[in-house]
């Protein structure tokens, strides 16, 4: 987050709505890319990196590329589903026992048990008393043939034998790939091919146009609702948020927004979040019951439903203090990881993570460091062009070593992280070796070259994690710096190395890495969007309020920009949207003093009346997020406004618009219907059609 990002923000929003106006709700960008095709991959399958995957049965790809089921779950129809005998309750599967018998929220007294989902004092017939629930042991996922034999997730229980899944499917024609596009709206795609980028309605106007750039919050803390069983709207506008409103179906009128789900881009896999240290500092000093409802509003069913977490390795720009997790003596080294230690996690990332979990059992989390320890950097030279010298202490800035001691042990440093945080509960999915890796900062940061990034992938850390037995994935990330092609060379030279590349399973992309997107697609992996744009901009870009040296405005007009974000990013064909910083106070500053950066968040916490605010920018990640599941279809919108829509596993299909003009009656047409509801002016509207 350094001034090199200014050229992205130098033309602002304003060059965002020349350059994707069109009538038609496309972008008039480069258009879409060339579609991977479908002709090496047979049937049903889908290309994967260089895999052919059933993902309608494949727990590890899930509905698409890298989306995993989690403990208890089995992929079935291209969804993570509930092994039998287990339901969900928070995003984890559980048995139906006495401590939830038949729903999440009943507790049988003591000395009973559950029985068919109700509590009893002995088991029906045919039932076999498993712990304290009573099971169908011919069936039961988890207790099949006996209690606690448990099928594997490519299996289910029949006739008390654990039997392979079988799926069935229409077998498919060979996909011929996008063509590609030449304009805005994207290539028509073959069966099995990525196509091209689809059209999902313009973008917004100049930055927050319409928003006042006031101090609007958002107002009190709200529940929200269930994930609504018949169609429904919810709108938002400037101090009035979350508003329940009434869809009128109607047969005739021009449609102000129409969305195409037969014109289908990308699998989404889910919105996040990072977990810093300074939001569960924050959160720690509200009451217990005001903690409970933001946790829940930004990972709960009825919030948010944030299902990504993003965990720094070590301090970031947004610890309490600078460390890493084997810090040892000036001049000191420590091949073995002797000194390695989580004590420092313990105090704020792993109360907040768990905190998180009682909510949402589900969360994805993947990891990346902004510093390795400080014994193995250099100050000497330079990388890239910019000098490997310290800024203040050896945590910020400074270069990677290239020393084969130093790259063996940096290794092993993360398979300690990822064990260490495993027996905490927490399953690290993916890593990303370095955040931003052209970035030299007045907070921890480290610069490496393409040459050493790759040797490291390729020769180290993808040879460590096999030997260890590791399932964690290793992420191209996080690439943030565009300027001079510096991080693309990183990546351009990962993927020129095919040892290296091989151990790539997904992209992390944030910040002027967005152009990137397209030319990532062909490798058939998920890309992520790995941190949103903070707002409130030091270099003083042009099309945005001025620098507030002293406050994060979490205005309006930084929702409406968060909005022009998420929108572009995911037009661009990312998989996955990561919010930065979910919690801070209301001053938003990280450790940098040098260059003091008021930054905003979600939500905020005011430290002297201990009172918690719901940002504009939570409502805008709230209306994209909350009824969208993971496995869904991103599908094509067109017409006028700024839009997305989302085609859910279960066949609901989620539309999020934006209208930067006055109040007016907007005319949806999804599913064949034409549905009319009240868009207020400068607002947000998401609409779940539920077939």
């Amino acid at each position: 987050m350094t001034m090199a990002r200014l050229w992205i923000f130098g033309v602002g929003l304003a060059f965002l709505a020349v350059a994707c106006k069109g009538t038609s709700g496309g972008t008039t960008g480069t258009g879409g890319t060339t579609g991977a095709g479908g002709s090496a991959c047979p049937g049903t399958q889908t290309a994967c990196a260089t895999d052919c995957i059933d993902t309608s049965s494949d727990p590890m790809n899930c509905g698409g590329c890298g989306i995993p089921c989690t403990t208890g779950q089995v992929c079935q129809g291209g969804s993570c589903q509930c092994q039998s005998g287990l339901m969900s309750c928070n995003g984890s599967c559980v048995a139906s026992d006495a401590t939830h018998c038949g729903s999440c929220s009943v507790t049988c007294q003591g000395g009973q048990v559950c029985s068919n989902g109700a509590c009893s004092t002995s088991c029906d017939a045919d039932l076999t008393l498993c712990g304290s629930g009573c099971v169908d042991t011919t069936t039961s996922g988890t207790n099949c043939g006996a209690c606690g034999t448990i099928c594997g997730s490519t299996q289910h229980c029949a006739s008390s034998s654990c039997v392979a899944n079988v799926t069935t499917g229409s077998g498919g024609t060979t996909g011929t790939g996008g063509t590609t596009a030449t304009g805005g709206s994207g290539g028509s795609t073959g069966a099995g091919g990525t196509g091209g980028t689809t059209a999902t309605g313009g973008t917004i106007g100049t930055g927050g146009s319409g928003g006042s750039g006031g101090t609007a919050t958002g107002g009190a803390p709200g529940t929200g609702g269930a994930p609504p069983a018949q169609s429904s709207v919810v709108t938002s506008a400037s101090g009035n948020y979350w508003k329940s409103g009434t869809l009128t179906t109607v047969t005739s009128g021009t449609a102000t927004v129409t969305v195409n789900d037969s014109s289908v881009a990308q699998t989404w896999e889910g919105f996040g979040g990072a977990f810093n240290e300074a939001g569960w500092n924050y959160l720690s000093m509200l009451s217990q019951s005001d903690r409970d409802d933001a946790l829940a509003l930004l990972y709960g069913e009825s919030g948010a439903h944030l299902n990504i977490g993003r965990v720094p390795i070590g301090a970031n720009d947004y610890a309490i203090s600078r460390y890493t997790d084997d810090e040892v003596p000036s001049g000191s080294t420590d091949y073995n990881m002797t000194s390695f230690s989580l004590t420092e996690d313990m105090k704020y990332l792993i109360p907040y993570i768990k905190a998180a979990q009682a909510v949402n059992g589900s969360i994805r989390f993947w990891g990346s460091p902004w510093t390795p320890p400080t014994w193995m950097k250099t100050s000497s030279g330079s990388y890239n062009g910019t000098a490997c010298t310290f800024s203040g202490t050896a945590f910020d800035s400074g270069c990677m070593m290239d020393n084969a001691q130093v790259l063996t042990a940096y290794a092993q440093y993360f398979i300690k992280w990822v064990q260490g945080y495993a027996a905490q509960g927490i399953t690290i999915e993916s890593i990303g070796p370095q955040n931003e890796p052209n970035y030299f900062d007045n907070y921890p940061s480290c610069g490496w070259t393409p040459a050493l990034f790759t040797k490291f992938v390729g020769q180290y850390l993808g040879p460590a994690f096999t030997t260890a037995g590791l399932t964690t994935k290793i992420m191209l990330g996080t690439m943030s710096n565009a300027d001079s092609g510096k991080d693309p060379s990183i990546v351009s030279a990962v993927l020129a190395d095919s040892t290296a590349k091989g151990y790539i399973k997904l992209f992390g992309y944030q910040w002027n890495m967005e152009p990137n997107v397209a030319s990532a697609k062909s490798n058939n992996l998920p890309i992520w969007q790995t941190e949103h744009k903070c707002g409130n901009y030091p270099w003083n870009p042009a099309g945005f309020p001025t620098f507030n040296a002293n406050t994060a405005p979490n205005d309006y007009a930084y929702g409406v920009e968060s909005w022009g974000n998420i929108h572009d990013w995911i037009a661009a064909g990312v998989t996955a949207y990561n919010a930065w910083n979910t919690v801070l106070d209301t001053a938003g500053k990280n450790i940098d003093s040098v260059r003091p950066w008021p930054q905003n968040a979600l939500m905020t916490v005011n430290t002297g009346t201990k009172a918690l605010t719901i940002t504009p920018a939570y409502y805008v990640f709230r209306h994209c997020s909350q009824y969208v599941n993971a496995g869904a279809k991103v599908v094509a919108t067109s017409g006028g406004g700024s839009s997305l829509a989302f085609k859910n596993p279960d066949g609901s299909i989620v539309t999020v618009m934006y209208n930067s003009g006055s109040a007016s009656t907007y005319t949806l047409a999804v599913g064949g219907k034409k549905l009319q509801f009240a868009m207020p002016a400068n607002g947000f509207a998401t609409v779940v059609y539920v077939p």
